[in-house]
Formats: structure tokens, sequence, C-alpha cells
């Protein structure tokens, strides 16, 4: 009986560890370091991504979330989809931001229509499609002022040649959107599978306003 009692509570606690909503400072500070993620992705970039996820009732799945890191350059891997439950990044890929939110860097952000500029913060995955850029999944803003006018926007998550390493090792950079993190083109079905129906994307790069701005921080 001690021993059933005993394997029902290590179950319980790991419940609880693999739950987003539960995860304490000192757990995520374990998972980051477990994820070796250090000198790929800042440190408080990742804490701020699980904190804000945690904040976010509406969403329907625990164990992954997906960071975009704007913050680098386009020629670097800014796109991190993290299996947090089995505690493993399932990709490190490459990302487009929109042509008006700059060149190689992103340093101009937007939620204005037409801007052809990238938005920051929080999101969460809707239903996927096929649609002018092919297999494509919808994204729900979810910060007034600064992302919540992504789905009149159609910021979408698809794929693009102009996204792939091949792109970068011929121009020298990474091709730019109309304002949607586009991702290589190979990938496409397989990224949007896993994170289409209500997981977390969450939007980084170099603007101070944005915490300032932001409820989810």
């Amino acid at each position: 009986m001690r021993k059933k009692l005993f394997f029902m509570g290590v179950l319980l606690l790991n419940i609880s560890i693999f739950s987003m909503n539960s995860l304490s400072r000192s757990d995520i500070s374990k998972i980051y370091r477990e994820l070796k993620l250090d000198g790929k992705l800042d440190y408080e970039i990742f804490r701020n991504a699980l904190n804000g996820a945690k904040k976010i009732k509406e969403k329907k799945k625990n164990d992954i979330i997906t960071i975009i890191d704007y913050t680098k350059p386009s020629t670097e891997k800014r796109f991190f989809l993290i299996d947090i439950k089995r505690r493993k990044v399932l990709y490190n890929t490459y990302v487009s931001h929109g042509k008006n939110s700059g060149f190689i860097n992103a340093v101009n952000f937007s939620n204005t229509l037409n801007s052809y500029k990238s938005s920051l913060g929080f999101y969460l995955t809707d239903h996927s499609y096929q649609g002018k850029y092919g297999y494509s999944l919808r994204l729900k803003g979810l910060e007034p002022g600064i992302n919540s006018n992504a789905m009149r926007r159609s910021i979408v998550v698809h794929g693009a040649d102009y996204a792939r390493a091949k792109f970068i090792e011929t121009q020298g950079f990474l091709g730019r959107s109309e304002g949607c993190p586009a991702i290589p083109t190979e990938l496409t079905y397989e990224v949007i599978d896993k994170i289409k129906g209500g997981s977390v994307i969450f939007v980084i790069g170099n603007d101070d306003s944005y915490y300032e701005k932001s409820k989810l921080k």
C-alpha cells in the first residue's frame, strides 16, 4: 500500500512539473538547463515566455511552447519549438520578420494594418488552412495594442523559400515577409501540425516598450 501511495505521489509531482501552469522559478531554471539553451536562447526570454504562458487560460496545449527571438538577426536560428514535458527542443530553425521591421535585424514592430511589420507578444495558435502561401496557421494576438490585430492583418505561420538556409547562403540574408513569421518550406507541415489548436507562441524583440505595455510579462 505504501509503495502504491509513493508511486501515486511521484506521478502527481511529475504531472505538476509537466504543466506550464504550475512551474515555479526553480522549475523554469531547471528546465532551461536541461534543454541546454544557454548560448542559444537568453534565459530571461525563456523565463518571461513561460511565466506569460501560465497566465493564458485559453491555451489547450500545456506541454509545448514556441518562442520567436527577434533580438537575434535573421541569419541566426531564432525559432524555438519546445516540448516542456519531454524537455526537448523539437525545432530550432530560421524565421522571417516583416519587411518594414528591418533588414537583417528586426527593430520596428507594429500592430497596425498594412504596416508590413512584425508584432511582438503572446499569441494562441488557431486552425490551419490552405491559402495564398500554401499550408498556413492562423494566429490570435492576445495583447491589446500590441498584436491584437493579428487576425485582421492575416498574420499567420507559413512556409517560404526565402526563409530557408539556402537563401542565406546565396543572398547573405534571410528574406522578409509582410509581417508573418515565415519558416522554411520543408518544415511547414510538421511544425504547424504540432502547434495548431491552442498552443502559445511568444514573440520578442529589441523593444523595451513591449515590457512596459504588456500585462502578460
